[in-house]
């Protein structure tokens, strides 16, 4: 099996070398490239097409949240992107997810919890930190008083496998959780992708948090 590929952007020459030093140490993770703005973070993406991108939130040039825009609108298939910033409840972090980045990692995280976050967006069957995108949601937020569209054409089934992937289950867990097999949730889960309009598994629980189709606690 190849290596997961990672691009680092981050403007600290310091906190690129220590992220570098963590990945290569694993053997299924390769870091290709990094890039010290936003803008570089985009050419090199490009050029790379990297699996995974650590994109800091905070970047000359142009930030992270603007580099995720145009890294996910501009690549046929681009790479999963976490955002990696200071403190878990900056509006800034919000934004990055809502403009697709795939979760978010702090940079005190310790060792394990980066190589965990990166196998587990490379894999996209779950989403990061749950638990940190509710309360994301619940502080930043800008919930509609309407319910959206898309709410209306969920089945039944749709908005239980929607609500389950809210709390981080994979699809193994919620096809043991309703009782059906893995195939049938992966399948219930790339309706509930198709009927959000969302990219993946975080922008699907963002639109259900900030459209009150789930209220975050």
């Amino acid at each position: 099996m190849s290596a997961t590929r990672v691009v680092l952007a981050d403007d600290e020459r310091m906190v690129r070398t220590a992220l570098r030093v963590i990945l290569d140490a694993e053997a299924d993770l390769e870091v290709v490239g990094e890039a010290s703005t936003g803008a570089e973070a985009v050419s090199v993406v490009r050029e790379l097409r990297p699996d995974v991108v650590l994109m800091d939130v905070r970047m000359p040039e142009i930030d992270g949240i603007r580099a995720t825009e145009q890294i996910l609108s501009t690549l046929e298939s681009p790479p999963r992107i976490v955002v990696v910033t200071t403190f878990e409840n900056d509006a800034y972090v919000y934004d990055a997810l809502r403009a697709g980045a795939a979760g978010f990692l702090l940079k005190r995280a310790a060792a394990e919890d980066l190589v965990s976050a990166v196998r587990l967006v490379a894999r996209s069957d779950s989403l990061l930190y749950p638990a940190a995108v509710r309360g994301l949601a619940a502080e930043h937020s800008r919930r509609s008083p309407a319910a959206p569209p898309w709410a209306a054409r969920l089945t039944e089934r749709e908005a239980d496998v929607l609500r389950l992937m809210a709390t981080g289950l994979t699809n193994a867990e919620i096809a043991q959780r309703l009782g059906v097999g893995p195939a049938t949730a992966k399948t219930h889960v790339a309706a509930v992708l198709a009927k959000t309009g969302a990219r993946d598994r975080t922008q699907a629980v963002i639109a259900a948090y900030e459209s009150g189709f789930i209220a975050p606690r």
